[in-house]
């Protein structure tokens, strides 16, 4: 991971293939969000159905932040 500069949008295959998670999988056949914590504390995401594809990087208070957020119902708009 140390080999290049982590920036939102970059590949994800360049974060390597070890260390992503499937938190939110469930039968939806396959296709869910893949999370990784990265060395420096910040969380990349990325769609399972597309590895290779972009990557989303948050800080780590952005993301506490959203999962919070969502724990508390202000996503609620975009699932109603």
């Amino acid at each position: 991971m140390g080999r290049t500069s982590i920036y939102n949008g970059m590949p994800a295959k360049e974060l390597g293939s070890e260390g992503w998670h499937k938190p939110w999988s469930g039968g939806n056949g396959g296709s869910c969000v893949e999370a990784m914590r990265l060395g420096d504390g910040r969380v990349a995401l990325r769609q399972s159905a597309d590895p290779d594809g972009p990557a989303l990087i948050y800080t780590h208070h952005e993301f506490v932040t959203f999962i919070q957020g969502a724990k508390g119902g202000e996503a609620d708009f975009l699932v109603a």
